[in-house]
């Protein structure tokens, strides 16, 4: 049914059937030469960036110390804790049946007392 071709063996493919590190060891220094390439690479790119971000002229510069406030940690404590009681409000909610205003319970009811003895 199905045609048998025989695989031609040429000197390449018997050298790799008998040491396959011919093609192996190859690829390998491929992938570790080329990871150290892009590290190299891509170290270069942050750096431009950083120095492009860490640029400033002399008017944003003055600009900048222009506005700045002498930053106190206690103080932002207090502005925040501040900030967060001023979001409620007291809102009253009806009593449970049987509860004066004031909150006292009212006294126990005394249980009923059998007349059959």
């Amino acid at each position: 049914m199905f045609s048998s071709k025989t695989f031609k063996s040429t000197n390449l493919s018997s050298t790799i059937k008998k040491h396959p590190s011919v093609f192996g060891v190859p690829f390998v220094l491929l992938m570790v030469a080329a990871s150290f390439g892009l590290s190299s690479v891509t170290q270069t790119r942050y750096d431009h960036h950083d120095q492009r971000v860490k640029q400033v002229t002399k008017e944003q510069e003055l600009r900048l110390d222009q506005n700045r406030k002498k930053f106190d940690i206690r103080e932002e404590y207090f502005r925040l804790s501040a900030a967060a009681d001023e979001d409620w409000e007291p809102k009253r909610i009806q009593r449970p049946a049987g509860l004066p205003e004031w909150g006292v319970p009212p006294p126990e009811p005394q249980p009923p007392t059998d007349s059959k003895k």
